[in-house]
């Protein structure tokens, strides 16, 4: 599948502004879990994939998975391994002892689990904290919402073995760049992506999204909408 023009640019906004506002957390769960040589991590809905360049600089063995077309294309221009859909089970021999998932559906995490050494593999899921200590879902209207973690690791049968918060500000230099990243990531309301507004549409929402913006607008132009990120920590068994 091709991707359209309009998803294009909006995965290209989304790897150019609004993907480095989740590395404070990737850093922390992987701060957290020591990741470095000897590690096979998958990562679940990779985007970009910046979590999997972080998690190689660190000398781990990165794969991601990413199903938006114009997304996993640009993880592919930067050499990385990312893939449309979860790999078959992995091999005895080379099993990934390491999966992290952003906000995933329960669907995806349960394709995903199979690809995970069996015993003693390292589940994190995150998503947003709550709702109160976020303005990104005050700002977008109806969403996001975040999942209940604990309840899908209760759901997929994984061990929990520890949580944590982290405080993901979105910082952007002005109402432009936030409205161009915010719109990249999918949640505003009324579209499944960005890629799917057709032009009136997108017009209408980057003048929502710079009005509802105005009131966290700094006296230089710059937009700061403070989040916190919640994780969970899992063990297969």
């Amino acid at each position: 599948m091709t991707p359209t023009p309009t998803a294009t640019l909006a995965a290209r906004d989304w790897a150019e502004i609004q993907e480095r506002m989740l590395v404070p957390l990737y850093e922390a769960v992987y701060d957290r879990l020591e990741i470095g040589p000897g590690h096979r991590l998958l990562g679940l809905g990779c985007g970009a994939g910046l979590p999997l360049l972080l998690a190689s600089g660190r000398g781990a063995v990165a794969t991601g998975v990413e199903t938006d077309p114009a997304r996993r294309a640009l993880a592919r221009e930067r050499l990385l391994e990312v893939l449309a859909a979860p790999p078959s089970p992995a091999v005895p021999e080379a099993p990934y002892d390491v999966l992290l998932a952003l906000s995933p559906g329960p669907g995806a995490l349960a394709a995903a689990l199979p690809a995970l050494r069996r015993s003693g593999g390292t589940v994190v899921l995150a998503d947003w904290g709550p709702a109160e200590r976020c303005t990104v879902p005050s700002v977008l209207g109806s969403g996001p919402v975040a999942r209940d973690l604990d309840a899908m690791v209760a759901r997929a049968g994984l061990v929990p073995d520890g949580s944590g918060r982290v405080f993901c500000p979105f910082g952007y230099a002005d109402v432009d760049s936030a409205v161009r990243g915010l719109l990249s990531t999918g949640l505003y309301p009324g579209a499944a992506s960005a890629g799917r507004f057709d032009l009136a549409d997108t017009t209408v929402a980057e003048k929502e999204l710079a009005e509802a913006l105005h009131p966290y607008e700094r006296p230089d132009g710059a937009v700061w909408l403070p989040n916190i990120f919640r994780y969970v920590i899992a063990r297969t068994v």
